[in-house]
């Protein structure tokens, strides 16, 4: 496997750094992995998520934004949101410019979940598979996207979630292209409140259901 990273010149001019895990010419794919604002690639729905797609024979695209940092301070939420957006979208053209990839699957994270919205209307992805972790379903643009989406899906949202909406999650059954599942007692990051082996437990369950989707 080769690590290579780059970096593009996002919204505002600011620098947006990504990496590249490939597997050489006969990739089965690629996995583009878009994190939450705290939540980086390294934490571990991401990063055994990684795992499941290097496994499985794909490369994998760490979309590594930080708009936390120094560079954003002056952003508005409206702004940060649009930068998120535009910096997405021009990192993936910059990776698939020169590669076909006859499978492409995007994993997005929470604040992640609203530029997988803003992909779904991308022609090139229509095929795609996508996999929504705790989307921020009471964001009216990200619940009408998951509502519309054509594209194979995958929803995954826990009920002790502050973003969760019951209203909301059950109208999204509407959508025969979309696969949900409610983990029971889990916070924003699927987890147990300080119960290490009880969120252990349940990310096992959660990576069993991102590989079965994957293999589909």
């Amino acid at each position: 496997m080769k690590k290579t990273t780059g970096v593009i010149k996002g919204y505002g001019e600011i620098d947006v750094p990504y990496t590249r895990l490939s597997q050489g010419e006969n990739a089965e794919g690629i996995a583009i992995l878009l994190p939450g604002l705290g939540y980086t690639v390294q934490a571990p729905l991401l990063h055994y998520s990684t795992g499941i797609y290097l496994e499985k024979g794909f490369d994998v695209l760490h979309v590594n934004y930080q708009y936390t940092g120094a560079d954003y301070e002056r952003f508005s939420v409206e702004e940060v949101d649009d930068a998120l957006k535009h910096d997405v979208n021009k990192v993936i053209d910059e990776v698939l410019q020169d590669h076909t990839y006859p499978h492409i699957h995007i994993v997005a994270k929470s604040f992640g979940t609203l530029a997988l919205g803003a992909e779904s209307a991308r022609e090139s992805l229509q095929e795609a598979k996508f996999i929504w972790l705790t989307p921020l379903l009471k964001e009216d643009e990200i619940f009408q996207a998951m509502l519309d989406s054509k594209q194979e899906g995958l929803c995954i949202i826990g009920d002790g979630d502050r973003h969760y909406d019951e209203g909301r999650f059950k109208e999204l059954k509407a959508n025969p292209r979309l696969e949900i599942h409610l983990i029971k007692g889990v916070n924003h990051s699927l987890e147990h409140d300080f119960n290490v082996l009880d969120s252990i437990s349940t990310h096992k369950e959660i990576m069993s259901i991102i590989k079965v989707f994957s293999e589909a």
